[in-house]
């Protein structure tokens, strides 16, 4: 069920990871943003909930961790998704979309075995958003995180989220939705920017200023 949130609560809520991978083998940074208000009012959400939150952008950095004794350490990978309906609708009692496409964008300096052990991952984290995939390319990607932000460029994608949530105990905002991915600690964020601009998912977007992100880590 929907709880109202205090704003502590909101600055520090996280999810609770629900599965590790391999002896929870790697571990890292994560970061994500929707085309929907994550943390809201009712209106906002109403006037949402069945014509936005179709796109989201998530992204994941190793830190430390192997997969089959693959090391990816230090590599990123990113995926755009785009599906026929809010992605998270199923958390408030909608349907779950019946088609999600995802384009993958790949760490370049990885090698071919570590190419395909950070699709692996993304697909087993991206909790069932993933399982089609329509395209992967290899691309210089930047992720950067400090205090105050998290930014990720990566060939078609873009992601840039503030850190701190500024709350109006007024409006009547709540947490409407969890995190897309599986297996992460993280806390709401506000998001800067947002955009793909690619053409394999049949569709571009951006977005700007919405409490729409999520940031933290995650461990598989």
């Amino acid at each position: 069920m929907r709880k109202a949130l205090t704003l502590a609560a909101a600055l520090l809520l996280v999810a609770t990871p629900l599965f590790a991978g391999p002896n929870g083998a790697v571990r890292g940074d994560y970061v994500e943003a929707r085309t929907a208000e994550v943390f809201a009012g009712g209106c906002i959400m109403g006037s949402e909930a069945e014509t936005m939150g179709r796109q989201a952008v998530l992204a994941w950095r190793v830190t430390e961790g192997a997969i089959d004794g693959v090391s990816l350490d230090g590599l990123a990978v990113v995926l755009a998704l785009s599906a026929d309906r809010n992605l998270g609708i199923r958390e408030i009692g909608g349907v779950a979309p019946r088609m999600v496409k995802a384009a993958a964008m790949v760490d370049e300096r990885a090698t071919p075995a570590q190419r395909e052990a950070l699709i692996d991952l993304a697909r087993n984290l991206a909790n069932g958003l993933a399982d089609n995939i329509v395209t992967v390319r290899s691309v210089p990607i930047r992720f950067a995180k400090s205090a105050d932000r998290y930014a990720v460029t990566a060939g078609d994608a873009l992601l840039d989220v503030q850190t701190k949530l500024v709350h109006d105990m007024n409006c009547g905002a709540m947490k409407w939705f969890d995190p897309l991915a599986s297996g992460t600690e993280a806390a709401i964020g506000v998001t800067n920017t947002q955009f793909y601009r690619g053409a394999s998912l049949g569709t571009k977007w951006e977005q700007n200023g919405a409490k729409s992100a999520y940031f933290g880590t995650f461990s598989y």
